[in-house]
């Protein structure tokens, strides 16, 4: 997967300076102050692969043998639409 620019980012996340560009890249985030959501897309295969298996693997680089509160979810938009009145 790689991540996808969005409309709504409204920060980029940098890469650590201690990776290389192989390692990581800087991402692009909306944030509201309490959580940062990104947007990610699958290639072809990974597509056939998510259909076939019905499994989405999470990695978080943190190394101290936790997890931060973390969520995934596939739909065309994280934001909702306002209705106008």
């Amino acid at each position: 997967m790689t991540p996808a620019k969005f409309k709504e980012a409204n920060r980029t996340l940098r890469k650590p300076d201690s990776m290389t560009d192989e390692e990581c890249s800087s991402l692009d985030v909306y944030t509201d102050g309490e959580s940062c959501l990104s947007c990610w897309r699958m290639n072809f295969l990974e597509r056939l692969r998510a259909l076939f298996f019905g499994r989405v693997w999470l990695w978080v680089v943190c190394g101290h043998g936790t997890l931060p509160p973390v969520a995934l979810e596939c739909k065309r938009s994280a934001f909702r639409k306002e209705k106008k009145a």
